[in-house]
């Protein structure tokens, strides 16, 4: 996988969040419950997001998370580099230190690429544009339970 499980949680988390009324704080367990991820390991990846200022969390009965910056500003890269780091946007997909146009790996040429792409895809999708594609679209933003 591309992203960590955390990372790929805080998005839909974050996508969440936006989608839902700007001036209400959204409970951690409602999140949890909707997109079916564990609460614990919710909170933690939670905690990245707002130790980075991309949200803000209260405690108490009517408490959860809202965005403390406004969701025009926050962009894709934000979330990963939050959660993730910046890494994946500049190593090597072999983790083999040093690679470059000077010391390429096998996959070197064929990954730059991508790696390039998804930079700037990462840079120029904003949480508001995701937020308001969940919302218009009524999106899938977690995996379906499995009923058994």
């Amino acid at each position: 996988m591309f992203l960590s499980k955390s990372c790929i949680y805080g998005i839909q988390a974050a996508i969440y969040v936006s989608a839902r009324d700007k001036e209400t704080y959204v409970s951690i367990n409602t999140i949890a419950e909707e997109l079916n991820i564990s609460f614990h390991f919710l909170t933690k990846v939670l905690q990245q997001l707002t130790q980075s200022g991309i949200m803000t969390s209260y405690r108490g009965p009517r408490g959860g998370v809202t965005l403390n910056r406004d969701s025009e500003t926050v962009m894709l890269y934000d979330l990963i580099a939050a959660i993730d780091g910046t890494e994946v946007f500049t190593e090597c997909m072999l983790g083999l230190p040093g690679c470059g146009h000077a010391e390429p790996c096998p996959a070197h040429e064929h990954w730059i690429e991508v790696r390039q792409k998804f930079t700037a895809i990462a840079k120029s999708v904003t949480l508001k544009s995701l937020g308001e594609k969940a919302s218009e679209l009524n999106v899938r933003l977690a995996q379906d339970l499995v009923k058994t």
